[in-house]
């Protein structure tokens, strides 16, 4: 085949699903692959077409299930069968998935998913060590944020401290030298309340894993550092920023003047950093509150202003996501949708002017949003919660070794979510012994009302990416089931 002309159609098919878009373009750059292929016969247009329709499909809805599909363009049983072998043979239709409004779907979540076999193994009921395992340590936390689901007061025990980092010890060396990015540490309550912290990461440390830590970063302290320096061993250090202000700091934490001590902690963090010349990743996690768009504005201006504390070595990244919590549908308003477009848009550009280096990261929804296309979460309801879970993907290890299915049960005293415990990690017993145990009972949890909350949104996601798998499956796609599986270009 002639390369340069093989080359040729490559950009118009890639761009194929992105908002404006060329579809005609798209369309005839098809059409020349396929004849490149050696389909020249009747009817070659129109599969070009459906090719293209089908790639921008599935880059604006990428949970959509292949007989859905084919209603949509129309075609029987045989012809599908033949679109869809067509469409793995030219591999910038799944490009054009990857760049379409909903690309952050596929490109972090669903195919790395997909490359481990994880998505697989929980479609088929085979047990396997966790894809991604939350570390839980904290015993306490000294904030009580108005949208954590963190029952008031509620607390592990300092007498438990002792025999969880043991427990929590034994995990992280029975992680597999082969899945470098699986644990991490988070809550469930604040990991910095946890003493032996800096020894936890150390080990992972020393075992070649790339642990980050999920904090509120109150706690990261020089005497903090000082204490646990195994906390220079961690890959990255991912703070939850409530505000920009004390006040809005103490609205959402109930915490007064705790802005002022995080900016504080984290400006020194950074400068302690460069003289370590640790290679610890920090970065920021901001949620956007109701009415608190135009902020992000300033968001970039506290970013400035740490970086004046380290010049040679700045912030790494910011996570920028909405808060959709008391949204039935998961849809914004469109008055609303039309003003966070146009801060993001701002955001974006300012940040680039002020900021540079920083690596900005919108998410799932946002980035749609960004980009002009209506933005819409999965919203699983406990109908469409699946029996089994998926511990294959992720669990997450609370302080007692219990492990949870779901990231948002894990916190000490929540009403139902003991319901949602594959089992218990004690000195006899390891997580993937907890995990085959649990697999091969052949589970089923009946979900109750309000149970839908226990999911974050990596949860969803995986839930509505198997959901949508089993269904091509029992629908006779096996085969291609999702569309684009592991052999998909990255």
């Amino acid at each position: 085949m002639d390369t340069v002309q093989a080359a040729a159609p490559a950009p118009a098919i890639q761009d194929a699903a992105r908002p404006g878009g060329d579809r005609a373009a798209a369309i005839e750059a098809v059409r020349i692959r396929l004849g490149q292929l050696g389909d020249t016969g009747d009817g070659a247009r129109q599969r070009a077409e459906h090719l293209v329709d089908l790639a921008t499909r599935y880059g604006s809805h990428p949970f959509t299930t292949l007989e859905e599909a084919r209603h949509l363009l129309g075609v029987d049983r045989p012809a599908f069968a033949a679109l869809l072998g067509l469409f793995h043979r030219v591999p910038e239709l799944s490009t054009a998935v990857q760049r379409g409004p909903q690309g952050k779907y596929w490109t972090n979540t669903i195919l790395p998913l997909e490359r481990t076999g994880a998505l697989d193994a929980a479609v088929h009921g085979r047990p396997a060590f966790p894809y991604s395992v939350g570390l839980y340590p904290g015993p306490t936390c000294m904030f009580r944020c108005h949208f954590c689901v963190r029952v008031t007061g509620a607390r592990y025990e300092t007498s438990a401290l002792k025999a969880g980092n043991a427990m929590f010890a034994s995990v992280i060396d029975e992680v597999p030298e082969t899945q470098p990015s699986t644990v991490y540490f988070s809550g469930g309550l604040e990991p910095l309340t946890n003493p032996g912290l800096g020894e936890l990461a150390a080990r992972g440390g020393r075992r070649g894993l790339d642990m980050t830590l999920y904090t509120n970063a109150y706690a990261l302290t020089d005497r903090t550092l000082e204490r646990q320096p195994g906390l220079w061993s961690l890959h990255a250090i991912r703070t939850s920023l409530y505000g920009l202000s004390d006040e809005e700091y103490e609205a959402t934490t109930t915490k007064p003047r705790a802005f002022g001590r995080v900016r504080e902690n984290l400006g020194a963090y950074m400068e302690r950093r460069a003289e370590h010349g640790a290679p610890t990743r920090l970065g920021l996690n901001y949620i956007i509150l109701p009415g608190r768009a135009d902020r992000l504005m300033d968001l970039v201006d506290f970013v400035a202003g740490l970086d004046e504390r380290s010049p040679g070595r700045p912030l790494d990244f910011v996570t920028v996501r909405e808060d959709y919590s008391g949204r039935d549908d998961g849809r914004l308003a469109a008055d609303e949708r039309a003003r966070l477009r146009d801060a993001l848009r701002d955001f974006t550009a300012y940040a680039r002017e002020r900021t540079p280096s920083l690596h900005i990261d919108l998410g799932y929804a946002l980035e749609s949003l960004r980009s002009g296309v209506d933005a819409r979460l999965p919203r699983i309801t406990p109908a469409a919660m699946r029996g089994s879970a998926h511990p294959q993907i992720a669990v997450q290890v609370d302080l007692l070794g219990d492990v949870y299915l779901y990231r948002e049960s894990g916190f000490p005293g929540l009403a139902g979510a003991d319901r949602y415990i594959a089992g218990r990690v004690t000195p006899d017993r390891s997580l993937h012994d907890v995990v085959r145990a649990f697999v091969e009972s052949n589970p089923h949890i009946e979900p109750r009302p309000g149970d839908e909350f226990f999911l974050d949104g990596f949860d969803q996601v995986v839930t509505a990416r198997l959901n949508q798998m089993e269904q091509d499956v029992a629908d006779g796609w096996g085969a291609y089931r999702g569309l684009l599986g592991a052999d998909a270009p990255a």
